[in-house]
């Protein structure tokens, strides 16, 4: 017996036998495709011969097809028809939130992406102007930051202090030749500091080559935060080819 699948029109040859007079239900290994097959008499005339082959298993709901061309079926498992609530079996499926829903949803994770980038991007605005603002601060607290704020180009005074107006002129002296050096010890810091016992002057070439320095004590043993005390040094016989002049704190025991 030939039965052909009307899904994918494969053709299986089939023990006729198997199949009562009220027929069987069958499927198509190849495609899945089940239906309903009646028993139908061989055709007078024309025998198929049956290849030699196991037996087939007996199946429980329905009967499977086979080829001798195609991969032996797999018989099902279940019929296709409830027999008591005729309806096909499906799975139930939970349903989809409407267009209008996930389109809010959408539109609700943007903006709250959104405002969380703006808080990020104005925090470390906020940071980096902290950082600038108040950087002799955060020297003063973390003497290291100075080198970074130095590889960044920002001038900072660890100390928190800081020389302002500093000049110079030549005066004459019984005759000789005095550079009197002036200007201004200023604490830009947020709180009082002390001031170091002793303030170095250097006077180099125009190679920047030293040339002769001194010392000499400020006025002024500690500074409020904004205040600001004068000084000024005399050199007697300045050398000759002095042409640059700098004022700074002398390290302990220099």
């Amino acid at each position: 017996m030939i039965l052909t699948c009307p899904a994918c029109a494969t053709r299986y040859q089939v023990d006729e036998a198997k199949f009562p007079p009220e027929g069987r239900q069958v499927r198509c290994v190849k495609c899945g495709h089940a239906w309903h097959q009646d028993a139908v008499a061989p055709e007078v005339g024309e025998p198929v011969a049956e290849p030699a082959a196991a037996p087939m298993p007996e199946p429980q709901a329905a009967d499977t097809l086979s080829t001798p061309a195609e991969t032996v079926p797999e018989p099902v498992q279940k019929p296709l028809i409830d027999p008591v609530h005729p309806r096909a079996y499906a799975t139930p499926r939970a349903s989809a939130p409407s267009e209008e829903k996930r389109e809010g949803m959408g539109w609700g994770a943007r903006i709250a992406l959104a405002f969380g980038w703006l808080g990020l991007i104005a925090m470390i605005l906020l940071i980096g102007y902290a950082a600038v603002r108040y950087r002799e601060e955060i020297t003063l607290l973390w003497p290291q930051s100075a080198g970074v704020y130095s590889s960044l180009g920002m001038k900072v005074n660890a100390r928190g202090l800081d020389f302002d107006k500093v000049d110079y002129h030549r005066e004459s002296e019984d005759g000789q030749v005095v550079l009197a050096v002036t200007g201004r010890i200023v604490n830009n810091g947020s709180r009082e500091l002390p001031v170091p016992q002793s303030v170095r002057v250097t006077l180099s070439d125009a190679a920047n080559h030293e040339l002769y320095h001194w010392n000499f004590p400020p006025s002024a043993q500690t500074l409020k935060p904004g205040q600001s005390v004068p000084f000024i040094t005399r050199l007697s016989s300045p050398p000759a080819a002095a042409r640059h002049l700098e004022v700074r704190f002398a390290k302990e025991g220099s």
